[in-house]
């Protein structure tokens, strides 16, 4: 097992490097000085030389980006040119907000759409299996910005049960923020579980097509023993490579939910960023997004083994 784990851990050393320099170099594509843009345009030319001189960027690019890098690695990324605020902490600060919305959805999603997606594949192109895949359909058709709409329509401004706007954080008052998340978690629940219900349905038509579930059946094992044993374990790792996509899309930033319900999370301010044209702000978002798929896509690796008796940790 650990020889697993580390082979999957060197494995994203190369690739955490390569997204560096991915995030460095688009950065150095955007037309504009940063210097310049953090003094303004009336700036003293000595002002301006000295603070290119202290960001490094009168240096040859390689100098830049190892700077750059070791800053990072440091856990500085920079100060924020809107606000003078330290970019690590800021970013932490949104993806908290973001995190507890996704998480949320993400866990109960699973939870209903793997059971469903397994019920409907089991009864094929039966009333049942059409009704939730009907269902799962209609769910993941509606774009999310515009569900959200209705769903603030409805329950905040008709029915009057939650807030409309505004954002209270569950470290500060854990019953009124829990309310300022419902709307939002429920959003993103019913557009993924539709989602995650055909795939589950998919991977585990596939699996019940197989000569073993046949033997487990003409044996006598009981069709919920078969389901629960023999198909789930094995159907189940398409869908958590699902699961650890969406995280990782959710994750980075869900501007136009956030926008939407008024919540200050990792997409707004990337989005607040580049309005602004707050480089260090947005140079921070970015390698940050890159790291949470890269970590994503590392515990995914990790869980196969957990699920799947077929892939070897050896």
């Amino acid at each position: 097992m650990w020889a697993y784990l580390l082979r999957r851990v060197g494995m994203t050393i190369p690739t955490l490097l390569l997204v560096s320099v991915a995030v460095f170099a688009l950065m150095r594509l955007i037309p504009g000085d940063p210097a310049q843009l953090m003094l303004g345009e009336g700036a003293d030319p000595s002002q301006l030389e000295l603070l290119r001189h202290q960001m490094g960027l009168d240096q040859p690019l390689v100098a830049q980006y190892w700077l750059w890098l070791r800053h990072a690695l440091a856990g500085d990324l920079g100060l924020s040119t809107t606000n003078s605020l330290p970019v690590l902490p800021l970013i932490w600060e949104r993806f908290q907000v973001s995190a507890v919305i996704v998480l949320a959805a993400v866990a109960l999603a699973t939870l209903i759409a793997v059971p469903a997606g397994l019920v409907a594949a089991w009864r094929k192109d039966k009333p049942t299996d059409l009704a939730i895949i009907g269902a799962a359909t209609v769910m993941l058709s509606v774009p999310s910005f515009w569900l959200g709409l209705l769903l603030l329509m409805f329950f905040g401004q008709f029915l009057g049960w939650l807030p409309v706007v505004g954002y209270v954080p569950m470290s500060e008052n854990f019953g009124q923020g829990l309310h300022y998340v419902i709307l939002p978690v429920a959003t993103l629940l019913l557009v993924e579980t539709g989602v995650l219900t055909r795939m589950s349905r998919a991977s585990t038509i596939e699996i019940l097509r197989l000569e073993y579930v046949t033997h487990a059946r003409a044996k006598g094992v009981p069709e919920a023993q078969v389901l629960r044993r023999h198909v789930l374990p094995n159907a189940f790792n398409p869908t958590l490579t699902m699961i650890g996509l969406i995280l990782g899309h959710l994750l980075s930033g869900i501007a136009v939910l956030e926008t939407v319900f008024t919540l200050p999370g990792l997409g707004r301010l990337m989005i607040d960023a580049i309005f602004a044209r707050d480089y260090p702000v947005l140079q921070g978002c970015l390698l940050f997004t890159a790291c949470i798929y890269v970590v994503i896509n590392l515990i995914v690796d990790l869980c196969y083994p957990l699920f799947d008796p077929r892939v070897s940790v050896q």
